[in-house]
């Protein structure tokens, strides 16, 4: 594990900013208005050759425990206790406020070594309050700009004596990385859903931890938050994923502000970067019309998809609401048949490992590829059974088929007079592909191929 570094302070005073900086992409939402970040989010870092991993966090807020701030600033807590060294920001132009001394109090009592960052230190506006900075207790200040990218060579220099590891260390975790890499790459999940749907609280029931904020509140997550997780499988192995929480989805007409479109804008590149999404319903509400335009674009975008009834304990009528689902996801999601639809309970951790078990053996089937000597031996028997028409008398000849990539499962069927082939006759070898070929419950991507005619001189 690379050593931590935990990024601390009130809001807005450019964290995330300087988490984006340093993992080099956009991975923190960034507003003007404060309290945007509420989950602690981290990142692989990197500053001038050292490399260390960076935890963002929200804003450290005197508030009642209970409350919504309260449970950020316990979630900040946490950050700090297992980080090698924390970088204390303050807003360099405000200079320091009533709150930035509380927060230097509490660090200055726990057991982390503390950095202290001035930022927004661009131009003279920012002498004073850098000269303030001073009264907090800590060493000199470290003078930056998170925006502009300036004082990184400081910060540099600042950071090196907690996180430097020595050669060694180094090759062992590249060796660790490459190992991963090419052996046990962990299972990118993510979970998808209405907001209040239990995405948060069931990553923390899978974690055995608080590592997510949640509560009654809708729409507490903002940022899409990725956590690694060893999942001991029933069968005793110990498997690898990546769980990625995200923001609630709701109808689009219903979004208005800034900072929930820049969320779900944030959860849709979370459903790009994973392999196999779950989609989160809430057993109390049943399915509707929003889950079904989450589901879709989910494999529009080519995911492998598995969809949950969480709350299942508090549920009512279960078997009824269960074929209900099953008939409605039947014929919301046609193209796509046999999506595995499971029942699981956040709260409870009631059918969690069947949930993961059904994600992998998912994205076994999204990730599998079919030699081409059985593909064509189905093809022909598909051909025979039900061969293709003749629009206006004239043969449309299939001639073979071939397995173009795999994540999603992509087929090239090359033939003549294919422009002229119906839709319904390509749903047909579709759905023969995933009965035959055990790809059911994942997209499948069917592309035709004409030759071109020599003597069609109309064509290039």
């Amino acid at each position: 594990m690379l050593p931590v570094v935990a990024i601390i302070g009130r809001p807005n005073v450019g964290k995330s900013t300087l988490f984006n900086r340093l993992v080099g992409k956009k991975l923190a939402l960034v507003d003007d208005r404060p309290g945007v970040t509420r989950d602690r989010r981290e990142g692989d870092a990197e500053l001038l050759g050292l490399k260390f991993r960076i935890v963002d966090t929200a804003g450290f807020e005197e508030d009642d425990p209970q409350s919504l701030p309260g449970r950020m600033r316990a979630q900040t807590e946490m950050a700090v206790q297992g980080a090698a060294v924390a970088l204390f920001m303050i807003d360099a132009r405000a200079g320091v406020t009533p709150l930035d001394e509380h927060i230097a109090r509490w660090l200055r009592a726990s057991n982390t070594p503390v950095i202290l960052l001035a930022n927004k230190a661009e131009g003279r506006a920012a002498d004073p309050g850098i000269m303030e900075a001073f009264s907090l207790g800590f060493d000199e200040p470290v003078a930056i700009s998170a925006e502009h990218g300036q004082g990184l060579a400081d910060l540099f220099e600042a950071i090196r004596p907690h996180v430097e590891i020595d050669e060694e260390e180094a090759d062992e975790l590249d060796e660790a990385d490459d190992q991963e890499a090419d052996d046990n790459a962990p299972l990118k999940l993510a979970i998808v859903g209405r907001p209040n749907a239990g995405k948060s609280t069931l990553i923390n029931r899978f974690l055995g931890q608080e590592r997510l904020i949640t509560g009654p509140e809708a729409g507490i997550t903002r940022d899409s938050i990725a956590i690694d997780y060893r999942w001991p499988a029933p069968d005793g192995r110990i498997r690898d994923v990546r769980l990625i929480d995200t923001a609630g989805m709701r109808k689009r007409a219903k979004v208005q502000d800034k900072l929930e479109k820049l969320s779900v804008a944030d959860a849709l590149h979370a459903v790009d970067f994973a392999e196999v999404v779950v989609l989160l319903l809430d057993a109390t509400l049943g399915l509707e019309a929003q889950d079904l335009k989450i589901a879709d674009k989910v494999l529009s975008e080519g995911r492998a998809l598995v969809i949950a009834l969480n709350k299942w304990d508090v549920a009512e009528n279960g078997s009824s609401l269960y074929q209900g689902v099953r008939r409605a996801l039947d014929e919301g999601l046609a193209q796509v048949r046999g999506v595995p639809l499971l029942t699981v309970s956040g709260a409870t951790g009631k059918g969690l490992d069947d949930l993961l078990q059904a994600a992998f053996d998912t994205r076994f089937r999204w990730s599998q590829r079919v030699p081409t000597s059985l593909l064509n031996r189905w093809f022909d028997d598909a051909l025979e059974a039900n061969p293709p028409p003749a629009p206006g008398g004239k043969r449309i000849k299939l001639r073979y088929i071939t397995q173009a990539r795999i994540r999603p499962p992509t087929f090239v069927i090359f033939g003549t007079r294919l422009d002229e082939l119906p839709e319904s006759y390509s749903r047909y070898l579709v759905n023969g592909i995933r009965k035959a070929l055990d790809f059911s419950g994942v997209p499948i991507r069917l592309n035709l191929r004409s030759a071109r005619n020599p003597f069609d001189r109309t064509k290039k």
